[in-house]
């Protein structure tokens, strides 16, 4: 029989240790297993804004899960479903996935209805499943009653409502984290593509604050790596501080550029472009 596979992630939050991420977007186990391999604590792979679903999400799982050399530790994998949703979250919870992000959470409801989701019965609703992925195809000892303590539940509030309610969200029990979601509360606060604007920024602040008070983990994603340096000493513990998609797209277009592709002129040493 197998034991229940650790969660490193987790723990790191219980802990106060920062945890710096990378956010895919592109749906595929070749790119996945590529970016496990490149050193970062935690990988997030995305389905709400991303072209995937659960069949493909259990391959870029698996593909993770390959790329770590013997003796050393993967990069933890952490799933953001499409919605709050009861059979989402069942999902992939049965294809493995250890650590889940939800989406629009706006109030303690909905952060408890989560939690639920995430536990079997008697403390939640989460379906008995048998021998799937998670349990190692039926071989891990113990897995109904001991699943609970490795899975970590993060909430995401992206909204000026939620913001308002953060305190009662963060203090759920049985969430380990609430991710700031910067590009929808810059929208919800009237600044939309703007989350640098000077409220939005003040809001974030506050929020990681509010946050650690709770005794919760604060995370968000920052692409911006002074902004990103900001949020971790203000006390964020799970930053993603890039996107594989614009990793590759910028990559791409900046050697274009310096190569004048396309009728662009080709930049100058001096404007060389870094990615």
């Amino acid at each position: 029989m197998s034991q229940l596979p650790v969660n490193h992630f987790k723990r790191a939050l219980a802990e106060g240790r920062a945890q710096i991420g990378l956010w895919c977007s592109l749906p595929d186990p070749y790119i996945a297993e590529i970016v496990a391999g490149a050193g970062y604590d935690w990988l997030l792979f995305d389905t709400e804004h991303a072209p995937t679903d659960v069949p493909r999400m259990l391959q870029q799982l698996q593909g993770a899960a390959s790329a770590v050399p013997a003796g050393e530790r993967a990069s933890s994998a952490v799933v953001r479903p499409a919605w709050n949703d009861p059979v989402l979250i069942k999902r992939y919870l049965d294809i493995g996935a250890q650590t889940l992000l939800l989406p629009f959470v706006q109030n303690a409801d909905e952060a408890r209805a989560a939690v639920r989701a995430m536990r079997y019965a008697p403390d939640g609703i989460r379906g008995m499943g048998g021998s799937m992925r998670a349990s190692n195809y039926g071989r891990t000892q113990g897995y109904a009653q001991h699943a609970h303590e490795e899975l970590c539940l993060l909430v995401q509030v992206e909204t000026r409502e939620a913001l308002d309610r953060l305190e009662e969200i963060a203090s759920v029990d049985g969430v380990d984290g609430v991710f700031i979601g910067p590009a929808d509360l810059s929208a919800s606060m009237g600044h939309p593509g703007n989350a640098g604007h000077p409220e939005v920024r003040a809001a974030i602040d506050g929020a990681i604050a509010r946050i650690r008070a709770c005794g919760k983990a604060p995370g968000i994603l920052l692409v911006d790596e002074v902004r990103a340096r900001e949020c971790l000493d203000l006390g964020a513990l799970f930053v993603a501080v890039a996107m594989d998609l614009q990793i590759l797209a910028r990559g791409a277009e900046a050697i274009a550029m310096r190569f004048g592709a396309g009728g662009v002129a080709p930049s100058t040493p001096a404007a060389k472009i870094s990615y």
